[in-house]
């Protein structure tokens, strides 16, 4: 369904999304091994889950299932499943493991407003080598803006 409303011969990535809990694993087996079988066929590149739990998060960084994983990851801790170093020792052991990093609640689902700690945010993010790409929220053109500009700085320096 989703590659003919994509008008696609694949998908890149697939997740699951939201494991609360470190059973996902078992909860969500009848859906991993369609993901699996699909990517098998080449219908997925890669497959994962966000997470929104640190006990998740640790099983997912240590599943040989998962390609990719999701997690809450700011420098404040806002909207996060644990601490930002508790939180980056796991996505460690993810980018150790082979498994590619995607990072969400950057700006702490719009805590983090004042400039210095979207920089802060995103230098914390962007320099630790444990995220790969990350989604950020925007309310207008504006936010868009300037966090493209922060991330151009950041990349050019």
């Amino acid at each position: 369904r989703f590659r003919k409303e994509l008008d696609a011969d694949y998908i890149d990535i697939l997740l699951l999304h939201c494991m609360v809990n470190t059973e996902w694993p078992d909860e969500y087996k009848r859906y991993m091994d369609g993901f699996s079988e699909a990517k098998e066929k080449g219908i997925i590149r890669k497959i994962g889950l966000s997470c929104h739990d640190l006990g998740a998060l640790k099983v997912a960084a240590e599943s040989p299932w998962a390609d990719v994983i999701q997690a809450r990851i700011n420098h404040e801790g806002i909207r996060m499943d644990g601490s930002p170093t508790e939180i980056m020792e796991v996505l460690k052991t993810a980018k150790d493991n082979g498994k590619g990093i995607i990072g969400m609640k950057i700006f702490g689902c719009g805590k983090l407003i004042t400039e210095e700690q979207r920089q802060q945010s995103l230098n914390f993010v962007m320099k630790s080598g444990n995220v790969d790409c990350m989604t950020i929220g925007f309310e207008n053109t504006e936010q868009m803006d300037d966090a493209i500009e922060r991330i151009m700085g950041l990349v050019n320096s």
